[in-house]
Parts: structure tokens; C-alpha cells; sequence
């Protein structure tokens, strides 16, 4: 009997090492003969499920939205203002998980100003999380504009994530940042 092949397996198994190679030497590293490489697997099978390297580059980007978003829906608290707290820690590189995918986010980040296929999903990612953090900072402190502190506190840990990244501001550091500056939105309206 013929071997099942699971060709989404093999596909995200190929994506991965895209996400690998984008997190440890950038978007440049990534060729067909870096990717199969890394993937342990021939050239071939790449070119066999991605036919250009825009398909799979946004295959990788596809799947590192799909784990920040698994991670984020992890997160649950019954204190909105908890709630909002560990969404926005959980959006820095803080744990192993988010370590990872950091990197690889703000590859994208930078790739997006010049590539308009990858600002779109991005542009659509950040309003419906501007939307939520509004709908969170309305349930702690109604009133005021929540949606414009929503889009600052955004920009803020986007901004964060990558001083964290360089090194420039230490993780402990981020966690302080974050409570002041949430403290303030919540506060403050």
C-alpha cells in the first residue's frame, strides 16, 4: 500500500525553515537551496509545493501569523485590564515562543514597506487588533478615545518589540514600560 502523503504537513515542515532562516540570518538568506537545506529536504520538494520564492515567503508569513495569533488566543483573563496587560506583554519577545517569531515579524515589518502584498494582511491584522484593544480599553475606562489609545499602545510595543530585539532595552525593562504605559491609557482618558 502506497505511503499518505500529507502535503500541508510537508508545506508548513517547508515554512518553518523559512521562519527559521528569516530569524537567524534575515529575508536575503532565504533561497531554494538555503530553505531545502534547512528543511532537510531536496530542492525539488521545494519547488514541487512553492513555485516562486513570493509564494513562499508568504507561506512563512501566513505561518508565523497563524502561531502569534495561537499564542494570543491562549491568553485569557476576567480582568479586562489583566487581559489587555498580558496581550500586549505577549506581543513582545518575552517568552521562547515569542523569541522566535520576533525576529521573523519584524523581517516582515521591514519587507512590507516596499512589498504592498505583505503590507496588506499586515494593515488588516493591526486594525482588527486596534479594534479589540479599543473594545479592551473602553470595558476598564470608558470614555475618552480608546481607539486613538489603542493605535498609540500599538505602535508603542511594535516600536518596543524591536529595541528588545537589538538588544537596546532588556526584557525586564519591556515589562516595566508596558505597566507604565497602560497604566497611564487606563488612567487617563
Amino acid at each position: 500500500m502506497p505511503k499518505q502523503v500529507d502535503h500541508g504537513e510537508r508545506r508548513r515542515q517547508i515554512g518553518a525553515a523559512v521562519c527559521r532562516l528569516i530569524a537567524t540570518k534575515g529575508l536575503d538568506a532565504v533561497s531554494l537551496r538555503h530553505v531545502a537545506a534547512e528543511a532537510d529536504v531536496s530542492m525539488g520538494r521545494v519547488q514541487h509545493y512553492f513555485a516562486t520564492k513570493d509564494e513562499l515567503l508568504m507561506f512563512a508569513f501566513e505561518l508565523i501569523s497563524e502561531r502569534v495569533a495561537a499564542r494570543l488566543g491562549a491568553v485569557h483573563s476576567d480582568d479586562p485590564a489583566t487581559y489587555l496587560r498580558a496581550i500586549l506583554l505577549e506581543l513582545l519577545p518575552l517568552s521562547p515562543a515569542a523569541r522566535a517569531e520576533a525576529p521573523v515579524l519584524a523581517a516582515f515589518l521591514a519587507q512590507a514597506v516596499v512589498e504592498p502584498r505583505l503590507g496588506q494582511p499586515l494593515r488588516e491584522g493591526n486594525d482588527e487588533m486596534v479594534t479589540w484593544l479599543a473594545g479592551m480599553i473602553t470595558a476598564v475606562r470608558p470614555g475618552g478615545d480608546p481607539r486613538r489609545d489603542a493605535m498609540a499602545l500599538l505602535a508603542f510595543v511594535d516600536g518596543l518589540m524591536l529595541q528588545v530585539l537589538i538588544g537596546q532595552v532588556t526584557p525586564a525593562a519591556a515589562e516595566d514600560l508596558v505597566e507604565h504605559q497602560l497604566s497611564r491609557v487606563l488612567t487617563c482618558g
